[in-house]
């Protein structure tokens, strides 16, 4: 029988994933005819009853030993099944043993990769082969549905492949941009990108580039407007008539070079990629398998296969992570026992008649939820999402004062200094306002009034001079302290607590399995409250967030300013400028905004510091600014923030670090630049950190050339107040992982997983509670791969919130 053929076989059923689906009736049918051709100990006693680890142990087994043609032919006698089995397992578990060591080889062993190339690859996040395999294009390039230059319609998403007749720095709407005129045979057009004045160098003449993006009218004449561009090598032509795959760059890398290198690992690695996922459950789902997955979604072979590509990739990142959190719930659930913390109903009465507003309805549901879990034994592990403005910081010290009753101390951690002085400075205001302030010594301050006995709160940052930390972790031990507000400074090895009963954290998600070991060690577990402002769709917070019960504050309280928000074209950039020169001759103070233009905090810093000091150079010259954004220390980052929020700025310059930030009253402008480049959510935060005075306050969002998806976001913005009913929109119109960053939120990055798709989200989420439920722990032999995996997955997650 001929050879080629079995190989074609095998080759098919590892492309389905080692799944017994290459022939009709299952492989064992098919290899009985062969029973007679080939050597002893070739044939499996039983293919379909082996672990897809086994399979995979043959399937690549049979393929070398084809490739190196050591399989020959042969007349004779039968083997005996009980014989194969005997002789042939030990040889392929060291092979596979070998294969999984060199997925997570680093990259430089891969042929062809240089030790030059590796740090830059390096920077992109690919350290491993199995890195490489899992670097994803952006997106794809059909070649076959490239247009002519004379074919191009209006608003369309479409590509060129155009010679760049001339390239040039020019001034458009006020911004050194690039403009070039490109030709093909049928024509030419003109190529304007806005504020990208370094294109100009870079496009050479007579140089062949890819054009994607919308063609838009100006003055009848079409233009191509910031379009995604890519160099073409004339090897790239031979492309035609399939998806080419475009990958994430950094300086020193190529996309032809790019897509080689990762077209090779692929083509060497990916058959040799286990499929952890059971069987049962890829059944289910009706999922590509794990090589053939990775293999469509680098160089699909239709858009069908890309999108079966996409599905099965994002069922393993939602699944994995959904594993991940059910496994954190149930271990902080089922540790050790927490305290039972009692609230005392006419402690919390004159709290609350105290405050000088009435708690809304949702803030009195929500602190219900909380004092219910609070006098539990089972230790509490709850989200509050809030609006910024809806009172979550008024519910955290009813709960606090509650705890204090109660005979505990309670732990308020911040994820900045200047947010944890600014909960210090509110709590203490509140306390204030309940019974009076007694004393004030260093950083711990004692109010009298609402307790048989005083209360002491506590400050705990790093920047303290080392004698009073050491007082006041000192007062903390000796259970001095009842209160103590902080950073993540609040759970390292020198601080430890008398008696803590609740942990609070706030706008900081990035709170893992190190952390809450560290709360364990600090004695009985405490209760935990995680905080934030930014607005999580239910879908989605029960698919990242399955170890945190649910609370929400979805109510702001009467008489809560609006916030004028308005659109504004980039040509009346001008107009916006006059009006924050007015309110800060006013006595106010404003946000500018830059957007990430790139990934890398290197190319967010230059951002910045261009548009820095284009406006204190040029447009505000008069004017006091300051400057934030990622390349800067914390210190640095700190002692900017606190000049302006104590009124020694006027305007602060910065980048996406403002979005969880500081508590300026007294700012009234938030001009956001290049609106277009961020997410609903994310400039909803943005919009939050103005408006928190007596002044109106102002949104102002310019947007260069937005596409009509963006148009449609920030037309939203324009008009919606609700911060959960956009962040549902959010979902809908970003899809993939941008939504919320998964990377400040201490849980896995997400790559393809759409979190609009509730369809998958339901799905995962019954697969993986359905599986959890069996076997908690994947000790069971066939699930073995998938606990490898998500311990791969999760094994950062003890690093996690050292930021």
């Amino acid at each position: 029988m001929d050879l080629a053929t079995l190989r074609k076989i095998l080759e098919l059923e590892r492309s389905k994933g080692y799944g017994d689906s290459a022939v009709l009736g299952g492989l064992d049918r098919y290899l009985q005819r062969w029973s007679s051709e080939l050597p002893k100990n070739v044939l499996p006693t039983s293919y379909a009853s082996l672990g897809i680890e086994q399979r995979v142990e043959w399937v690549e087994g049979m393929l070398h030993s084809l490739d190196k043609k050591k399989v020959k032919a042969r007349s004779g006698p039968v083997r005996s099944a009980k014989k194969v089995k005997a002789r042939s397992v030990p040889v392929h578990s060291e092979k596979k043993a070998a294969v999984n060591e060199n997925l997570d080889a680093p990259i430089d062993t891969i042929k062809g990769l240089s030790t030059k190339l590796s740090p830059k690859f390096r920077r992109l996040g690919v350290e491993t082969v199995r890195d490489m395999l899992y670097f994803f294009p952006r997106r794809h390039i059909d070649y076959s549905k490239r247009k002519t230059i004379a074919e191009l319609g209006i608003g369309d998403e479409q590509t060129v492949i155009a010679t760049v007749w001339q390239a040039r720095e020019t001034i458009l709407g006020g911004r050194r941009s690039t403009e070039a005129i490109v030709g093909d045979e049928s024509g030419n057009m003109r190529v304007v990108w806005f504020n990208q004045p370094y294109l100009s160098r870079q496009l050479r003449t007579n140089s062949q580039l890819v054009l994607s993006g919308k063609v838009s009218l100006f003055k009848g004449i079409k233009v191509f407007q910031s379009p995604q561009y890519e160099p073409l090598a004339s090897e790239d032509l031979t492309h035609t008539g399939r998806l080419i795959p475009l990958y994430p760059l950094t300086s020193g890398l190529n996309p032809r070079m790019v897509r080689k290198l990762v077209k090779d690992t692929v083509d060497q690695w990916s058959p040799r990629l286990p499929d952890f996922l059971p069987e049962e459950v890829r059944g289910r789902a009706k999922l590509l398998g794990l090589p053939e997955a990775i293999r469509q979604a680098h160089y699909p072979e239709s858009e069908q296969y890309k999108h079966r590509a996409r599905e099965r990739l994002a069922f393993d990142e939602l699944f994995l992570i959904q594993l991940g959190v059910l496994s954190r719930r149930r271990d902080w659930k089922g540790g050790s026992a927490a305290n039972r913390i009692e609230a005392d109903s006419e402690i919390l009465k004159i709290f609350l008649t105290s405050l000088p507003f009435t708690l809304t309805g949702a803030q009195a549901r929500v602190l219900e939820e909380i004092l219910a879990d609070l006098a539990e034994e089972r230790p509490m592990s709850r989200l509050l999402q809030g609006e910024v403005g809806s009172g979550k910081t008024a519910v955290a010290t009813a709960a606090l004062l509650a705890t204090v009753a109660s005979g505990y101390q309670g732990a308020f951690m911040a994820p900045t200094e200047i947010l944890a002085e600014q909960h210090f400075l509110s709590i203490s205001a509140i306390l204030a306002k309940a019974g009076h302030e007694e004393k004030t010594e260093g950083s711990l301050r004692t109010f009298t009034s609402l307790l048989p006995r005083p209360i002491t709160l506590g400050l705990l940052i790093g920047s303290m001079a080392q004698g009073e930390k050491k007082a006041v972790r000192r007062a903390i031990s000796e259970g001095m302290v009842d209160i103590i507000i902080g950073t993540h400074a609040l759970i390292q090895q020198e601080v430890e607590y008398k008696q803590l009963g609740l942990a609070i954290v706030d706008e900081q998600h990035r709170f893992g399995v190190m952390q809450r070991t560290a709360l364990r060690e600090k004695g009985p577990t405490p209760h935990l409250l995680v905080m934030t402002a930014t607005p999580i769709p239910r879908s989605l917070a029960l698919t990242l967030y399955g170890d945190l019960d649910l609370s929400v504050i979805d109510e702001l309280p009467p008489g809560r300013q609006e916030i004028k928000t308005k659109w504004l074209d980039h040509e009346k950039r001008e107009q916006a400028y006059r009006f924050l020169r007015k309110e800060v001759g006013e006595g106010r103070q404003a946000f500018t905004i830059c957007p990430l233009i790139a990934e890398s905090d290197f190319i967010d810093a230059k951002a910045a510091l261009t548009e820095y000091e284009r406006l204190s150079g040029e447009v505000f010259p008069d004017l006091r600014l300051g400057l934030v954004h990622g390349r800067l220390k914390a210190a640095e980052k700190e002692a900017v923030m606190r000049r302006f929020r104590e009124g020694e700025l006027d305007i602060l310059v910065a980048t996406a670090v403002v979005e969880v930030g500081i508590d300026v009253p007294n700012a009234t402008v938030m001009l956001i630049e290049s609106a277009d480049r961020f997410g609903l959510a994310q400039l909803h935060q943005f919009r939050g950190r103005v408006g928190r005075g007596e002044h109106q306050s102002y949104c102002i969002l310019i947007a260069e050339s937005p596409s009509p998806e963006a148009s449609e976001r920030l037309e939203l913005l324009e008009h919606a107040r609700d911060g959960f009913e956009l962040a549902e929109k959010d979902l809908e119109l970003r899809g993939p992982g941008e939504f919320f960053g998964t990377r400040q939120s201490g849980l896995p990055d997400l790559k393809m997983a759409k979190l609009s798709d509730m369809k998958l989200l339901e799905v995962v989420r019954k697969e993986a509670i359905g599986l959890f439920n069996k076997d908690p722990d994947l000790s069971r032999p066939q699930h073995r791969l998938l606990k490898r995996e998500v311990d791969r997955l999760w094994q950062d997650d003890t690093s996690m919130g050292e930021a």
